[in-house]
Order: C-alpha cells, then sequence, then structure tokens
C-alpha cells in the first residue's frame, strides 16, 4: 500500500543536519536573503573580531571587498582555537566553522561581554557562502582549511609559521542562496565600520574596497565623543566640549556622551554590546528619566522656572539633544519586533543612578552650561504650548465628519485604508488632471499650493501654523508629534507626484523632511512613495511610447528605426498631461513606476536632511561641489 500524498507520519520528519538547516532557511538565520542578509553575513564575522577587541587582544581589524564581491576580514586576535576539541574530537577551528551553537561566548569563561551572542555567526556564514577560507596565526603557526558550501575540502594543515597571531576569514556569498544581490554596497559596509570605531574607541578599523579603488580607515581614540562631535559636525553646537559619563556597575558598562544643538530635534542612539538598539530599551529609558527629572530641578532651583509652572515634559529637555547611549552586559536580553530592544530590567535602575550622579555634578560645575540647556528646553515647552493649540486645529473630529478634511482633498470612496492612496501633487493644474484621471473607489489627490515649509528650520508650533502642512496633516488622519497614531492613517500608500524638473524636487525633498522629521513611522512602515511621471512622449505612426529617462528614449527611438519620423515630446510638468496619460503613465497600478522610501541608516538620513535643510551653509555647498557631475535632467 502506497502512502496517500496527505500522509503525515515518522517518514514526513525530516532531520537537518548540520548546516542543512541554514541552507534550507537562511532568513531564520540572517533575516534575509536581499542586501541586507548579505551584509549580515560580513557583520557575523566583524563581531567575533570586535568580541575580541573587546576583551582586549585586539586592535585593528581588515576589511577588504574583492572585485569578484568575495570578502576578507582580517584581525590581529588570539586566533581561533586550532586543537582538538574534547567532545567532537575534530580541531576547534572546524567546529567553530561547521556546528552551530558553537563558539567561545556560551561557557562564560572565553569572552565576558560578546555582540555576536547567538553562536551561529560565522558558522552561518560558512553554510551560506559558495567558498570560505579560514586561516588562523597562533602558537607560532599559520593553519588553513577551505570549505564548500559549508563542507571541509580538506583538513586543517598547517601552511608556515609566523610571530604574528590572528583570523583571517576569506568568504564568497553563495549565489544560488542569494539570488537577488552578491554585491556588497560601499556606504553600507562604511557606516557600520565607522559605528563600531566609535563604539569601541582606539580600535583601527580599515575598509578597501578593490572594485573602486578605495579605501578607508577609522579610529577614534576619543569613542562617542567623537560619535557626538560626527553627528553635530554640520550643526551650530550650544556647549563645548560633549558631556561624557562613564562608570561601571555590576559587572555592567555604561558610557553616554551627549551635547546640545540649536536644532529642533532629537538624536539619540543607543547600543547594547555594539548592536544597534532601534527601539531603545531599558538602557535609553533609564537615561531619558534621569534627564527629565534634573533639568526640572535644576529649573527650579536656579529660580529659572516658577513654583507654579508645569513641569518640562521629555520632548521638551531633549530638544536640539544629540547623544549616544551604549552600554556592555554579560547577558544582554533582546525583545522587540526586530530584537533591537533591550530588555534587561536592571539595566534601567544602574543607568539612571550612575547619569544621575554624574550629571547632576556637571550641572552644578558648569552652570553657564546648565543655564543655556535649561533655557532652550524652557523656550521648547512654551513653543510645546502653541503647538498643542494649533494641533486642535488638525485633529478631525471623527470619520464620519468630513467637513474636517482639508477643502482642496479629493476624497476616494474606499474606507478601507489598506487599499486607499492618496497622490499629494504640486499646483491646482497637475491636481485637476490627476483629480479626473484617477480611479475614484481607491486614490484620493491633494493639491499643494507652492512650496511647503522647511520644517528643519522651524519648531512645531510654526509647523502647524503652516496651511499646507496643516491639509496634509488632517488628510491622514495619524495625528502628530505625542498624538501621532499609525493605526489611524487613513491611506497606506502616501505617493509624491511632482514634476521632474528643480522646482518638483525641491517640493519633494520639503515633503520628505516634513514626513521624516515628524512622521517617520510612516516612511519606516512602507507607506511613503515617490511617483515616477514620464520625462519624454515618444509618437510615431500614432504608435505612443513613454521614457522616464534619456537612456530610454535613445533604445524606443532605436526600436521605431533607423530614419522613422519619430514626434518627441519632453514634459515640462505633470499639467501638461491630459488626465489619460497622466493615469496611463503616473497613476495606473498595472503600468506606473513607484519608489517605496525607506530609511537603511537612520543616523546618516538624519546627517543629510541637517545637511541640505539646515542652516549650515558650507556642508551644503561642499556636498553640491562633490555631488554636481552626477547631475542629469537640469532645467536651465
Amino acid at each position: 500500500m502506497t502512502a496517500s500524498p496527505h500522509t503525515y507520519d515518522e517518514s514526513q520528519i525530516q532531520v537537518l543536519e548540520g548546516l542543512e538547516a541554514v541552507r534550507k532557511r537562511p532568513g531564520m538565520y540572517i533575516g534575509s536573503t536581499g542586501s541586507k542578509g548579505l551584509h549580515h553575513l560580513v557583520w557575523e564575522v566583524v563581531d567575533n573580531s570586535i568580541d575580541e577587541a573587546m576583551a582586549g587582544f585586539c586592535t585593528k581589524i581588515d576589511v577588504i571587498v574583492h572585485p569578484d564581491n568575495s570578502v576578507t576580514v582580517i584581525d590581529n586576535g588570539r586566533g581561533i582555537p586550532v586543537g582538538e576539541h574534547p567532545q567532537m574530537k575534530r580541531p576547534a577551528v572546524e567546529v567553530v566553522l561547521t556546528v552551530l551553537h558553537a563558539g567561545g561566548k556560551f561557557g562564560g569563561e572565553g569572552y565576558k561581554v560578546s555582540g555576536g551572542l547567538h553562536g551561529v555567526g560565522v558558522s552561518v556564514v560558512n553554510a551560506l557562502s559558495e567558498t570560505l577560507t579560514v586561516q588562523v596565526k597562533r602558537d607560532g603557526k599559520i593553519y588553513e582549511q577551505q570549505y564548500r558550501r559549508g563542507v571541509p575540502q580538506y583538513d586543517l594543515r598547517t601552511i608556515g609559521e609566523t610571530d604574528e597571531t590572528g583570523t583571517t576569514i576569506t568568504f564568497k556569498p553563495d549565489p544560488e542562496i542569494f539570488t537577488e544581490t552578491t554585491e556588497f554596497d560601499f556606504d553600507v559596509l562604511q557606516s557600520r565600520l565607522r559605528e563600531l570605531a566609535f563604539l569601541n574607541k582606539g580600535i583601527e578599523m580599515n575598509l578597501i574596497d578593490e572594485r573602486q579603488g578605495v579605501s578607508n580607515t577609522y579610529k577614534y581614540d576619543g569613542g562617542i565623543v567623537s560619535f557626538v562631535e560626527y553627528l553635530n559636525r554640520t550643526k551650530e553646537v550650544i556647549h563645548q566640549p560633549p558631556i561624557f559619563i562613564e562608570a561601571n556597575k555590576e559587572n555592567i558598562q555604561v558610557e553616554i556622551a551627549l551635547q546640545y544643538n540649536d536644532s529642533y530635534t532629537e538624536n539619540i542612539y543607543s547600543f547594547a554590546n555594539n548592536i544597534h538598539t532601534y527601539e531603545g530599551g531599558t538602557h535609553e529609558s533609564g537615561f531619558k528619566s534621569a534627564l527629565t527629572r534634573l533639568l526640572n530641578e535644576y529649573a527650579r532651583k536656579s529660580n529659572l522656572m516658577k513654583d507654579n509652572d508645569a513641569n518640562l515634559t521629555g520632548e521638551d529637555v531633549r530638544e536640539g539633544l544629540t547623544a549616544i547611549i551604549s552600554v556592555k552586559i554579560p547577558e544582554p536580553q533582546f525583545e522587540g519586533q526586530t530584537k533591537t530592544k533591550l530588555g534587561n530590567g536592571e539595566v534601567r535602575g544602574i543607568v539612571e543612578s550612575l547619569f544621575s550622579d554624574k550629571f547632576a555634578r556637571f550641572l552644578d560645575e558648569n552652570p553657564s552650561v546648565a543655564r543655556k540647556i535649561t533655557e532652550k528646553a524652557i523656550q521648547a515647552a512654551r513653543a510645546r504650548e502653541a503647538a498643542r493649540k494649533a494641533r486642535e486645529l488638525t485633529r478631525r473630529k471623527n470619520a464620519l465628519e468630513n467637513s474636517s478634511l482639508p477643502g482642496k482633498l479629493a476624497d476616494c470612496s474606499s474606507r478601507d485604508a489598506s487599499i486607499s492612496e492618496m497622490y499629494i501633487v504640486e499646483g491646482d493644474s497637475a491636481g485637476g488632471s490627476a483629480k479626473q484621471g484617477r480611479d475614484r473607489h481607491f486614490q484620493a489627490v491633494l493639491p499643494l499650493r507652492g512650496k511647503i515649509l522647511n520644517v528643519e528650520k522651524s519648531r512645531l508650533d510654526k509647523v502647524l501654523s503652516n496651511t499646507e502642512i496643516r491639509a496634509i496633516i488632517t488628510a491622514l488622519g495619524t495625528g502628530i508629534g505625542e498624538d501621532f497614531d499609525i493605526t489611524k492613517a487613513r491611506y497606506h500608500k502616501i505617493i509624491i507626484m511632482t514634476d521632474a524638473d528643480v522646482d518638483g524636487a525641491h517640493i519633494r525633498t520639503l515633503l520628505l523632511t516634513f514626513f521624516y522629521r515628524y512622521m517617520r513611522k510612516l516612511i519606516e512602515s512602507g507607506y511613503i512613495y515617490i511617483a515616477q511621471p514620464p520625462l519624454y512622449r515618444i509618437e510615431r505612426n500614432k504608435v505612443i511610447r513613454y521614457a522616464y529617462n534619456d537612456r530610454q528614449k535613445e533604445q524606443i527611438i532605436k526600436e521605431f528605426g533607423e530614419g522613422a519620423k519619430v514626434n518627441v515630446q519632453r514634459y515640462k510638468g505633470l499639467g501638461e498631461m491630459n488626465p489619460e496619460q497622466l493615469w496611463e503613465t503616473t497613476m495606473d497600478p498595472e503600468t506606473r513606476t513607484l519608489l517605496q522610501v525607506s530609511i537603511q541608516d537612520a543616523i546618516e538620513a538624519d546627517a543629510l536632511f541637517d545637511m541640505l535643510m539646515g542652516d549650515n551653509v558650507e556642508p551644503r555647498r561642499e556636498f553640491i561641489q562633490q555631488n554636481a557631475k552626477f547631475v542629469k535632467n537640469l532645467d536651465i
């Protein structure tokens, strides 16, 4: 009797041995098989070298990207042990590279603090690499072993002698696994290695890209103080140098650096064992509550606030603050959606008490700085009160009361937010074409008059008094600032549709600055898109094709054939298109091209917005000079 296709018995239970499981379900181990997972391979290897550095045995790490997109990571640590493993009866280095959950982080003796905590690290890299070669320098010898897709090609062998120590790992990601891309992004590698160099002062990180012939060295003896100075490099700071606090308690090492600038936004980045805790956690909340309490106490003590004044809120005291919180913990617990939120309960109390002691002393010893910081927070509180009054105007009374929607909004008939889209368009003429051309069932159109306010240079109260911004907030329904609630979003696609010229690009940047600063969650949730209207309409014998760039235009003309009479029209703006053309090219879900806006690196994004949209002219001039040669389609 043959088993039916629906039989579920012992024969259906598969046991995936060793690294086979990783190749079967790579996403479980590295998050995805896209670009993020690809770069994760590098971090796993680098984390091992960093652990050596944190243990005090490594001072230099090299990351080399070769022309074939293989990567070599070299450190001058102790070298992975090569002796026979007592249980496995194989060299320890082979065990580390072929057995999941094998590493020096579990026994508690090898490493006190570690970033790579799962022990899946390099064995996963080995499993997902077409080839991997490990070289270990230790005990006066150089040892080598090579693997293909996680399988050793030969036993560990001695290939030479040396008086150095360290580990070199070269791996080439497997294209069978990484089907999307096997190409490493220099900027992504650069920003993470720079971050690691800041977080581990005195360690030299070298990035060498043989593809482009570029190399950079990152070494910061100032550690996270240098990090804060780097983040504030384009801003006007209120005090010099950054405030630095370092302390140990119960085997937990705490480092905090902070500096105020004259902007209206806060930038707090927290790390636990070098891992960026995007969602914060107990170390961040301990810091925030201590900061709020101490500045309120200081304001009252120095009579900057009257007895009947309301307390400063967390938002007030963090306006214009740039801070790095870095903790090193023997046994970290991560939680949250992305496993980037620190959950150790004891850390909150430790950070709070250590920071309180040191910061209170700083305020007493530096009265002029303390006064500047406190006065900035008091100004922020006054602006917050003005913003609260302005915000009342942007609140929708309830979903049924359409009278509270902005007058210019042509809403869609659907009440299902998951399918609803809102096009934000510049000007009434494009707005008119979009309103006529759209699918009324799920597409809403909000035309803007002129350019919205540059929010980078304005406080929330001023932002909320801008008519165009108020219309956007009201139409979206999410509220803003502390009232923001993404579940109330009336549209899950917010599409910025501007002309393909300089003004259009400027309006697009102003809108993105607003969403990034005040509704960042919309970008993080993948709700913000940019429409790609065509640049050219190409017609021959009533056959019409659209081109979105010059290369496409040349290609289409070529396809029409040599000597053919071709009519090429360049669109200056969306208003030149009739509703049918606009629908066909830019609004029809079947044929349109949309770019989803994402934030790969919040630290870099923040610096870019500040540089492009802030008050400081010099960094912007440098940026323009460096990038002018890449500009295309400039309307002069």
